[in-house]
């Protein structure tokens, strides 16, 4: 009989606490699709303020802001974007650019750190003289962090050099930041300097946030002006939303400091998983909430059989392919729950208990 659940299967199970749920009882609203609910506004005032830009936009979730975006950017059907082999918006998302908006994806390969090599972005720039054939480049998107690599950072010299480029050939940039204040702590930087050089961003509420729904979009009034039209085109336009966005409110003025002990918690999880025999982390790659976990072949299992035996103790969490697991810490793991989940890997693995350094 489990008695005991820890959930490990991302940053979006959090539940509202109890100051969202007061905040929420009591939140002041109105019509956001006639842009009079309040609190929704303070909202995508204070995020708009938070990242540097002019203006925000409240909407349902990462993959619907991160559509918009592009939509806005990329205007006219037939266009390009360009993005990450391995990134949320290219895998993740049903392929809404391109099914909804025919934007046409041109992949450039992720590193292992989550970036794309500068030179290969350019190279993937679409001559202009070849306009009878090829779709036309528009974009270029970013993400940070970077999910699908171990939610690795890129730093601001980076993303600043993807600006160059962008401004270069005439091109818009859009930075998936669905964890960007993951990133912000990691790296030590505001979250402004690291999106400075992007035209719109995709912040995710209810990641490591932990607010229970929504994203905000920001960018210039004109290009919020547009993602609003868009947003009620795709069915996002919604009534009295400030009651979701007070909860979003509390989060940012109580979760983000919260991050950093999410990131450590991650470390002292990897660390102490790496100690295991048969499991295998790259310890290095773990700089914000998540862990990625191979499954050695002496253990003769696989991640779905490790993921349900585990799950028989309480411990939930994500196989991603058949040798390999992802865990995401957030801030209502404890240390506690920590120490539980090595135990239980340590039991089911090795079949004794974990002692550090075993």
């Amino acid at each position: 009989m489990v008695t005991r659940t820890v959930d490990l299967r991302s940053d979006t199970v959090t539940k509202p606490t109890e100051t969202m749920r007061v905040a929420m009882s009591n939140a002041e609203v109105d019509d956001d699709v006639l842009g009079r609910d309040p609190s929704c506004f303070r909202l995508e005032k204070e995020m708009a303020k938070i990242t540097g830009k002019e203006a925000g936009l409240f909407v349902p979730s990462g993959t619907m802001g991160n559509l918009i975006s592009v939509l806005v950017h990329c205007d006219i059907r037939g266009s390009e974007v360009i993005l990450g082999d391995n990134s949320h918006i290219h895998i993740y998302e049903n392929g809404g650019i391109a099914t909804i908006g025919g934007v046409h994806p041109r992949t450039v390969r992720n590193n292992e750190d989550g970036t794309m090599d500068i030179h290969l972005i350019e190279a993937a720039i679409r001559d202009p003289m070849g306009e009878l054939v090829f779709p036309t480049t528009r974009l270029i998107c970013l993400e940070n962090s970077h999910g699908n690599t171990g939610g690795r950072c890129l730093s601001v010299e980076y993303t600043d050099r993807v600006g160059e480029v962008a401004k270069k050939h005439g091109l818009k940039l859009h930075i998936d930041g669905a964890r960007i204040f993951n990133a912000s702590v990691a790296l030590g930087v505001s979250v402004d300097r690291l999106v400075r050089a992007a035209d719109s961003v995709s912040v995710c509420l209810s990641k490591g946030l932990g607010a229970p729904v929504g994203s905000v979009i920001v960018g210039s009034n004109s290009f919020i002006t547009k993602a609003r039209r868009l947003r009620k085109t795709l069915g996002g336009g919604m009534r009295q939303v400030g009651i979701l966005c007070a909860a979003a409110l509390v989060a940012l003025q109580e979760n983000v400091e919260k991050l950093e002990s999410d990131h450590k918690k991650a470390r002292f999880l990897a660390d102490g998983l790496n100690e295991i025999k048969g499991l295998r982390v790259n310890t290095s790659s773990v700089e914000t909430n998540m862990v990625y976990i191979e499954i050695e072949e002496s253990l003769q299992t696989t991640a779905a059989k490790l993921s349900k035996d585990l799950g028989e103790y309480g411990i939930l969490l994500m196989p991603i392919s058949s040798s390999r697991l992802r865990v995401v810490l957030h801030y209502q793991i404890s240390d506690s729950d920590v120490q539980f989940v090595l135990s239980r890997f340590q039991h089911v693995v090795g079949g004794g208990p974990y002692e550090k350094g075993n």
